[in-house]
C-alpha cells in the first residue's frame, strides 16, 4: 500500500471515530466491473453480519453497483474491509 493510500485510511479512520459512536450502522457503496465472481466476493465477506446487500446492473450491463448496509463494530473494522476489496480489479469504493 502507498504513502497516499494509508493516508487517506488514516484519515477516514480518524473522521469516523470523531463523528460516530460504534458500533454502528455502516454503508458501503462500491461498483465493480460486472462478473458474478466480484460480487460474490463482496457478498461472502458479509456472510453471517446480518448485512443488507443490493445490486444493480448497469443500463450497459458493464458494471454493477453494489450497496452494503451493516453494523460495524470499530473504524478499524469498516477500514479493513476496504482494504480486504482494494484486491479487486477495477472496483471503484464510494
Amino acid at each position: 500500500m502507498d504513502n497516499n493510500t494509508e493516508e487517506f485510511y488514516k484519515r477516514l479512520q480518524d473522521e469516523l471515530d470523531k463523528d460516530t459512536s460504534w458500533p454502528s450502522e455502516y454503508l458501503f457503496k462500491f461498483i465493480v466491473p460486472s462478473s458474478l465472481e466480484s460480487v460474490a466476493i463482496i457478498e461472502a465477506s458479509f456472510d453471517g453480519q446480518d448485512a443488507v446487500i443490493l445490486t444493480k446492473e448497469s443500463s450497459t450491463g458493464k458494471f454493477t453497483s453494489v450497496s452494503i448496509r451493516v453494523v460495524m463494530t470499530s473504524p478499524q473494522h469498516v477500514v479493513d474491509k476496504y482494504v480486504e476489496f482494494s484486491c479487486i480489479e477495477g472496483i471503484l469504493s464510494l
